[in-house]
């Protein structure tokens, strides 16, 4: 059987098409459609027509994730394939690019990005996944309009806050990491210093979460007050960005409360006997992972979530290990919070960052440490299904390696040329060659060299 490979090109409204053969040769020129119905009835009928002229042929359709205008294609051509011997599959964008750059291209077209994505399907077959059937993407649609509605109340509260500080400052230290409810209901009701030092106590402690001697601490405060700012416009400003918070805030909590109605994973409710993990974390994280098979092991899924350690270095410089914070910051974020407060109901991760801190980590660097070893559990609680048993962390962690003969270490770099303190080289490579070359020279002599160096007990 044959095997053909399209590669399509999503825009917004239009998408670019091109086939080509094994050979990456194309076997058809480049053409276009509209994102409409008769323009999605063209490109059956031309994969119809192209597949009665290649009997005993199989067509690999491949377009990249482009934020959902691929959804339509995507959609259509999955319904193709009923009739048609096709299959459909969705690509990263990232490993497409990457492949093109390998191939030293240096224009960019939609008709060669179309090629470029039929390229990938041929030299990548192992990392695409056709028919991809998404039973997450009511979910994921959900769960981004919160995150839409999330970055909209930020934006609110920086701007509250910075009008809060020219009309009664005081009240800022009440806010400093979220801002409470009951300080937005005083803001709409007092804007101002000058409006809140002539409340009454009695009126201002029937707000909720305020008490009669937090009321009396408020009012004396804004008598006090360095407000400069007094005038009805700032006051305006400041109740309708009040409002605008309390009103996201409630949109905020209803739709994070249908989601987890709406959700019945097994994979959630799994991931959420892990002590740190709640239901709105644990529905992010599997909207990330998708499914655990996508990972080979638990260093690939690290890799996803850009939490795992890389020593960079280059040249002469100095080289040091950190995480690499690669990717999107959402899933990072999704697992910071978790391990964040894990650290303090979980008692697993909480011997592990103390363990880490005494051992002369800072408190991120521990913290990191944490969200790669949640991840790990995370990894086998969805690999077999199990619900989190800390006996099982702590067995893996006693477990005995087997003892194994160490041969001295060798650079495979330099396996056909060793080491020439007379090359052209910079001073600080010149003295790193002069102390290895009297080092290798001491170990031959006293050691042997084919006996391994000593380890001092």
């Amino acid at each position: 059987m044959k095997s053909f490979y399209m590669g399509i090109d999503v825009s917004k409204g239009y998408a670019d098409f091109v086939i080509i053969n094994p050979k990456k040769i194309p076997v058809t020129r480049s053409f276009q459609l509209d994102d409409t119905s008769n323009g999605h009835t063209a490109l059956y009928k031309f994969v119809a027509r192209f597949l009665s002229k290649h009997p005993n042929s199989k067509l690999f359709v491949g377009m990249e994730s482009t934020g959902g205008y691929e959804n339509n294609w995507y959609n259509s051509l999955v319904a193709f394939q009923d009739s048609l011997n096709i299959l459909t599959a969705r690509l990263n964008p990232l490993g497409v690019k990457h492949n093109s750059q390998a191939d030293l291209k240096k224009n960019t077209t939609d008709k060669i990005s179309a090629q470029n994505i039929a390229e990938y399907l041929i030299a990548h077959p192992e990392k695409v996944n056709y028919q991809q059937q998404n039973q997450l993407a009511g979910l994921r649609k959900q769960w981004g309009f919160i995150q839409t509605l999330t970055k909209q109340r930020t934006q609110f509260t920086n701007q509250f806050k910075g009008l809060l500080y020219l009309s009664n400052p005081e009240l800022l230290r009440y806010g400093q990491s979220e801002t409470p409810a009951w300080l937005l209901k005083v803001a709409v009701k007092y804007p101002s210093a000058a409006r809140l030092k002539r409340a009454k106590t009695g009126t201002l402690a029937k707000i909720p979460f305020v008490t009669l001697k937090k009321a009396q601490q408020l009012v004396g405060d804004a008598k006090r007050s360095v407000a400069s700012a007094t005038d009805t416009t700032t006051e305006q400003l400041i109740v309708a960005t009040a409002q605008q918070i309390i009103h996201l805030n409630k949109t905020i909590d209803t739709q994070t409360r249908r989601m987890i109605e709406a959700c019945a994973l097994p994979e959630v409710e799994l991931l959420k006997t892990f002590a740190g993990i709640s239901d709105k974390s644990a529905i992010g994280l599997m909207i990330e992972i998708q499914t655990i098979e996508r990972f080979e092991n638990p260093k690939k899924l690290a890799s996803f979530f850009g939490v795992h350690p890389v020593y960079k270095k280059s040249g002469d410089g100095v080289g040091g290990i950190k995480m690499s914070k690669q990717g999107r910051k959402q899933p990072r974020h999704i697992l910071y919070m978790s391990a964040l407060v894990a650290i303090k109901c979980n008692p697993l991760i909480k011997q592990t960052y103390e363990k880490h801190q005494k051992n002369g980590k800072h408190n991120m660097s521990a913290m990191g440490i944490c969200m790669h070893k949640i991840l790990r559990i995370i990894y086998g609680m969805l690999k077999h299904k199990r619900a989190f048993d800390p006996k099982i962390d702590i067995a893996n962690q006693h477990r005995r390696v087997p003892e194994r003969n160490v041969a001295p270490r060798r650079d495979n770099a330099r396996r056909f040329q060793a080491y020439d303190i007379k090359a052209p080289v910079s001073r600080r490579q010149a003295v790193k060659r002069l102390e290895r070359d009297r080092s290798h020279s001491v170990l031959d002599t006293k050691i042997g060299i084919t006996e391994p160096i000593p380890v001092d007990n």
